[in-house]
């Protein structure tokens, strides 16, 4: 018992600190940012798994009605190998100490999704107040293939993703104006690509997971290159569907007065991504890709494999 409980929080740290010094450190993440999003959350996955396991073996050890419950479906040989019984004084400060953490991050996902809809709710007023009445010929030409689309009248030159359960593209006038039409289906593209791959969602639990334990750096540089990561993947998306000088173009006008090329928080991200639209870099290759990703997969189960390694070798 108390092995495995070591060998859960060797796997947790291990993963919570070495792992984003490794992806950090890695040049292919600007290459494949899909693939680099999965395994960051395979990475995120790991602690969090590691984390449940030595929760739910501790709570066995400590609390004899967790541990009727937990391994009553299994034969006496598999109870005993876990050596219960005999778990050493600190497995019940651990213990509440992973209930702790299990109860704030309950919380903060819960708050995010609240507070997410919040906004969203406001959103869709605020534009449902803005939005003109168009007629439904051109209406139903804008939208065309790309999905509900609303057009705002505004000279700011803007567009945007509103996500929920039917998502809406909002695109102004000014972007309108300013934006040929091949850039317009770029930019529309770029939001239509955050919305099929859900993005929004991984940006709320990243938020989440940052906001409710700040000093952990995992969760930290996962939120970080979260937002980083889904917006070059959009970029993707854009570039194979209308080439990339057609999607640079398009970012640096819709950016241009927001200084696209500075070096300063969220415009740099936007010069970086400029960059790598007009000088794109060489794609991995497809065994590599297929090989980073079923490995990152896998990573997540090692923490499973230690928790039920008792029962499996006694089965």
């Amino acid at each position: 018992m108390t092995a495995l409980l070591l060998l859960l929080t060797t796997v947790a740290l291990t993963a919570a600190v070495l792992g984003p010094r490794v992806l950090l450190r890695a040049g292919w993440p600007e290459r494949e940012p899909v693939v680099a999003l999965w395994v960051w959350q395979c990475l995120v996955g790991t602690v969090l798994l590691s984390c449940l396991a030595g929760l739910v073996l501790g709570a066995a050890a400590v609390f004899d009605t967790v541990r009727v419950h937990a391994f009553a479906p299994a034969p006496a040989a598999v109870t005993d190998a876990y050596d219960l019984a005999a778990a050493p004084p600190w497995t019940a400060f651990l213990t509440l100490l992973l209930a702790c953490g299990a109860a704030w991050t309950g919380a903060m996902l819960a708050r995010e999704l609240v507070e997410a809809r919040r906004r969203e709710r406001l959103r869709r007023e605020h534009l449902r107040d803005r939005v003109p009445e168009l007629p439904a010929g051109l209406a139903d030409g804008l939208a065309d293939a790309r999905g509900p689309l609303v057009v705002l009248e505004d000279e700011y030159p803007d567009a945007w993703l509103m996500p929920g359960a039917r998502p809406r593209l909002v695109v102004t006038t000014g972007a309108l104006r300013r934006l040929d039409e091949r850039q317009v289906d770029a930019v529309l593209a770029h939001e239509l690509g955050h919305a099929r791959a859900r993005h929004d969602w991984l940006l709320h639990l990243s938020a989440a997971l940052a906001t409710g334990f700040p000093r952990v750096p995992l969760f930290a540089h996962f939120a970080d290159q979260t937002h980083r990561l889904v917006e070059l993947a959009a970029d993707d998306t854009a570039s194979r569907r209308c080439g990339h000088l057609t999607a640079a173009l398009a970012l640096i006008e819709l950016n241009r007065h927001r200084g696209v090329l500075s070096c300063a928080g969220t415009r740099r991200l936007l010069g970086d991504r400029v960059e790598r639209l007009l000088e794109p870099p060489p794609r991995l290759d497809r065994a590599r890709r297929a090989a980073t990703t079923t490995a990152a997969a896998l990573v997540p189960l090692l923490p499973l494999l230690i928790a039920f390694a008792p029962a499996l070798a006694t089965l």
